[in-house]
């Protein structure tokens, strides 16, 4: 799609490889960790993906692993179980309880497409109306290439990472928690929420396209392509780039604090794996530089 893009709109092509280029620490998915007196760690940006291409880890990190003293992910716990525990916790969360619906807020195309989708993720469709948007957009996020690869038993990057710890020994540890997840998901302001949930019912039928674009990028480390190809996309479906605002703050730059202090625990007993989305690697509010700035040299790897 950004071949598309480049074909269709050059200016809008060059603007995102420039903002991409300008976007600091996406040279490389892998990154070494030091601090004097205090074994090297190690940083992974990972897709959550089970593409074969993405969630094969290389010799070096398997090696890596198993000289590991602890192997942190996002979340402990990623099986199905632990999220659908957390999600019946969080119910509040999830769907409208004051009155609100969604079919309300959109048009009725849209409203179509999102009953279409609530049914493939194996919801009732009735229950559409309730549903809130960012939980729509999570739906909208899994294509059906992954969604396939995922019931035939392949397992996304993180999972790899957690059975090679499992299989040296070592206990997953989380640098937060799924409810912290799904409360920063809901902390995005609602209207923000709709114009997003708009732009990725846009473009619905082309998810299978979208996460290809996303991994092609991810391959050529170019993963600071991502937003401003996610921007791009959003003002050719008339919503402003404001409407990322709070996707940035709560999912992004807040995340990454809460990250980076639950990882210093670890680094600083050394030989630490550490791995979490890509896109909280990068720029100057991302790990890397977080870290850096608690006085870490980080350097790239891979």
């Amino acid at each position: 799609m950004l071949a598309e893009l480049q074909t269709r709109s050059p200016d809008t092509y060059k603007t995102i490889i420039e903002e991409s280029r300008q976007t600091s620490n996406t040279e490389a998915v892998l990154w070494k960790i030091e601090k004097p007196e205090v074994a090297p760690s190690y940083l992974l940006g990972t897709m959550h993906l089970s593409d074969p291409r993405i969630s094969r880890l290389s010799t070096r990190q398997q090696d890596l692993i198993a000289h590991s003293k602890s192997v942190a992910l996002e979340v402990a716990d990623l099986s199905e179980k632990a999220v659908g525990d957390a999600m019946l916790k969080a119910g509040h969360l999830l769907v409208y309880t004051d009155g609100r619906t969604l079919n309300s807020q959109l048009s009725d195309d849209e409203f179509k497409v999102v009953q279409r989708i609530v049914k493939q993720a194996g919801m009732p469709e009735q229950s559409s109306a309730l549903i809130k948007p960012w939980l729509i957009s999570m739906m909208l996020a899994t294509s059906d290439c992954e969604r396939k690869q995922v019931e035939s038993g392949a397992k996304v990057l993180d999972l790899q990472v957690a059975q090679e710890a499992q299989k040296n020994g070592l206990t997953v540890k989380g640098l937060e928690t799924i409810e912290q997840q799904l409360e920063s998901l809901a902390s995005i302001a609602d209207d923000q929420q709709i114009e997003m949930l708009k732009v990725g019912l846009k473009y619905a039928d082309r998810t299978d396209d979208l996460m290809e674009s996303i991994v092609q990028m991810y391959l050529r480390r170019e993963i600071g392509a991502a937003m401003p190809f996610q921007l791009a996309l959003a003002a050719e479906s008339g919503v402003p780039a404001s409407a990322f605002d709070g996707f940035k703050t709560a999912l992004l730059s807040d995340r990454n604090v809460r990250m980076r202090d639950a990882a210093e625990r670890l680094l600083q007993d050394g030989s630490a794996f550490i791995a979490v989305g890509a896109l909280h690697l990068v720029g100057p509010t991302g790990l890397v530089a977080l870290l850096r700035e608690r006085g870490y040299a980080v350097t790239a790897v891979e």
